[in-house]
């Protein structure tokens, strides 16, 4: 009786796990339904059936968006940011982080909690003062104006979870290729990095949405219209007096694609560096 009365009490809790995930899939997933069935609407249709399939697929709205504007230079501005960004938030984290698993003492640790320290402060209340620097910088209306902003805002995230995997590795490996002769370089690069990967894809992924949905930054530093991202581009589709809703959604639709392809490349290292990173903790 006992153990049917277990078997009953997990057989009760995996059908409410079970019930609280698929709601919570259906209301995560509700949104992107809405904005993809829409996008393919005319204007008129949004407003009249705006939760269901359309009876008539319209794909002229994707065809304006690159018709009309330049939303395709907009998507290569963004890519270009972003992969530049990650590029080197990954490689700048890498290196710090390195530093900071082999390097004891107290100045090691004060050092560690002034950077992390750029975690707990929402860059954007120096927005004036940032304006100020790229502009003596004479990067304003461009793209590489970004660049130094998005790396302010993800190589502090990036230290904080690759020095803990860092130190996780056992020592002897880097004594190992001292002994055989190899440079600090080559030991980080070669035998160190392949084993952290999995955290590596998880400091890529937490910086990729930021840097690519921002708007914030790109609103305040570029207005030619050359150098625009994709998320200012769309406000080109904003008029004062009416919006034309099905090329809004049509833009955010394709550029939520490289997001979610970038993801699906890497979730199974994601979840590796998440889990690991629970256990450790």
């Amino acid at each position: 009786m006992e153990k049917k009365t277990k078997s009953l009490k997990w057989a009760n809790r995996n059908i409410f796990s079970h019930l609280v995930m698929i709601i919570w899939c259906v209301i995560v997933l509700f949104p992107i339904w809405v904005l993809i069935i829409n996008s393919f609407k005319t204007r008129l249709t949004i407003y009249t059936n705006p939760f269901w399939i359309p009876s008539k697929w319209n794909f002229k709205n994707y065809v304006d968006v690159f018709n009309d504007g330049n939303f395709l230079q907009y998507f290569l501005n963004t890519f270009t940011v972003v992969i530049i960004s990650l590029f080197f938030v990954l490689l700048f984290s890498v290196l710090a982080s390195y530093a900071f698993a082999n390097w004891k003492g107290k100045a090691s640790g004060l050092l560690f909690f002034f950077i992390i320290a750029g975690m707990m402060l929402p860059i954007k209340i120096a927005s004036i003062r940032l304006l100020e620097i790229i502009k003596s910088m004479g990067l304003l209306n461009t793209i590489w104006s970004l660049i130094p902003i998005y790396l302010a805002m993800g190589i502090p995230i990036g230290i904080f979870i690759l020095t803990e995997f860092f130190r996780e590795l056992p020592y002897e490996l880097t004594e190992a290729g001292l002994l055989d002769g190899s440079g600090h370089m080559h030991i980080l690069f070669r035998l160190l990095l392949p084993l952290v990967r999995p955290a590596l894809s998880t400091v890529a992924i937490y910086n990729l949405i930021p840097f690519w949905n921002d708007l914030w930054f790109p609103l305040i530093f570029i207005n030619d219209e050359k150098s625009k991202t994709l998320l200012l581009g769309v406000t080109r589709l904003f008029g004062q007096y009416q919006t034309d809703w099905s090329k809004v959604l049509a833009v955010l639709t394709l550029s939520a694609i490289p997001v979610l392809v970038m993801y699906l490349c890497m979730s199974k290292q994601f979840i590796a560096g998440v889990t690991a990173g629970a256990v450790k903790g």
